[in-house]
C-alpha cells in the first residue's frame, strides 16, 4: 500500500508520535487525514479534517464516524501510560479502556469503510507489550492485550481484504517518556518508519533502533511461526457446519497443552 493519495485516520493526533504521523501523511501527498483528539485541532493544511473523539465515549466515536466517507488506514494511537504497582484496579481498568477498548471500538466503528477500501489497520503498541515494563505494569498489560487483538484481528480481517500492522516501539521521546533519563528516538523517526512499515507490508514494525535490533530475532521466532501456524487453521476452517468439529480437531491435535 501507497500513503500518496489515500486517506487516514489518526487518534491521539495532537501530540507526540500521533502528531508526528499526520505531519508525516502530509509530506507523503495523502488525499484526507483525518485528526481524532479529545479536543478541537487546528491544522493550517486543508488536507487535514479535526474530528473530537475521545476513543472512551461511543457517542463521540460515532458521530465521528457519520463525518467520514472514505477511509484507507486506520492507526490506533491514543494511549495514556501512568506510573503504577498494580495496586490500584482503577488505574488497570483505565489502561485497559483507552489503550485496548478505545482501539476495539474505534475499529469496529469504521470496520465498513476499511473493508470497502480493503485498506490496514495500524496499532500503535510498544515493546512493552512483549516484556512488562516494570514501573508500569498496567500499561504493559493493556499492551499486551491489544498485541493479542491484534493478531486476532490480522487473521480474522485477511479474507476481507484488510490488513492489520503491529507497531512495537522502544522509547519514544514523548510526553510519556518525559521524566526517563534514557535514549529516546525522536517522533518524527520514528512516523517515517512506520509508514514505511505500512507501504512494506510488514506485519511488525520496529520503527526505532532499540526495537530494530530485536526485529530479525521476532520475525524468526517460534512465536511468530506459531502465529502463522494458528493463522492457516482460520484460513482452512470456514465458520460453517462442522466448525465446533474441526476446531475440536484442531485443538486436541496441534495445541501443545492438549497433545497428551
Amino acid at each position: 500500500m501507497k500513503i500518496e493519495g489515500t486517506t487516514i485516520l489518526v487518534t491521539g493526533a495532537n501530540r507526540g508520535i500521533g502528531r508526528a504521523l499526520v505531519e508525516e501523511a502530509l509530506s507523503r501527498g495523502v488525499k484526507r487525514v483525518y485528526a481524532a483528539t479529545r479536543q478541537p485541532m487546528a491544522h493550517p493544511d486543508r488536507r487535514v479534517t479535526s474530528l473530537t473523539m475521545d476513543v472512551t465515549n461511543a457517542a463521540q466515536i460515532g458521530e465521528a464516524v457519520e463525518k467520514i466517507d472514505a477511509l484507507d488506514i486506520l492507526i490506533n494511537n491514543a494511549g495514556v501510560s501512568p506510573i503504577d504497582d498494580l495496586s490500584d484496579r482503577r488505574v488497570l481498568e483505565q489502561q485497559l479502556a483507552v489503550n485496548l477498548f478505545g482501539s476495539y471500538d474505534v475499529t469496529q466503528a469504521l470496520l465498513p469503510l476499511l473493508a470497502r477500501s480493503r485498506g490496514a489497520i495500524v496499532n500503535i503498541l510498544s515493546l512493552a507489550s512483549i516484556a512488562a515494563v516494570p514501573f508500569s505494569p498496567a500499561y504493559s498489560i493493556s499492551k499486551a492485550a491489544s498485541f493479542s487483538l491484534s493478531q486476532s484481528l490480522r487473521t480474522l480481517l485477511a479474507g476481507r481484504g484488510v490488513s492489520v500492522h503491529r507497531v512495537l516501539p522502544g522509547p519514544v521521546d514523548t510526553d510519556m517518556t518525559r521524566g526517563l533519563d534514557i535514549a529516546k528516538a525522536s517522533p518524527e523517526s520514528v512516523a517515517r518508519a512506520i509508514l514505511d512499515g505500512v507501504e512494506n507490508g510488514e506485519e511488525e514494525i520496529f520503527p526505532d533502533p532499540m526495537s530494530e535490533s530485536l526485529a530479525e530475532g521476532w520475525r524468526s521466532s517460534a512465536v511468530k511461526a506459531l502465529e502463522r501456524q494458528f493463522a492457516a487453521y482460520a484460513e482452512a476452517s470456514p465458520s460453517s457446519g462442522g466448525h465446533e468439529r474441526r476446531s475440536e480437531t484442531i485443538t486436541r491435535e496441534a495445541h501443545p497443552c492438549c497433545s497428551a
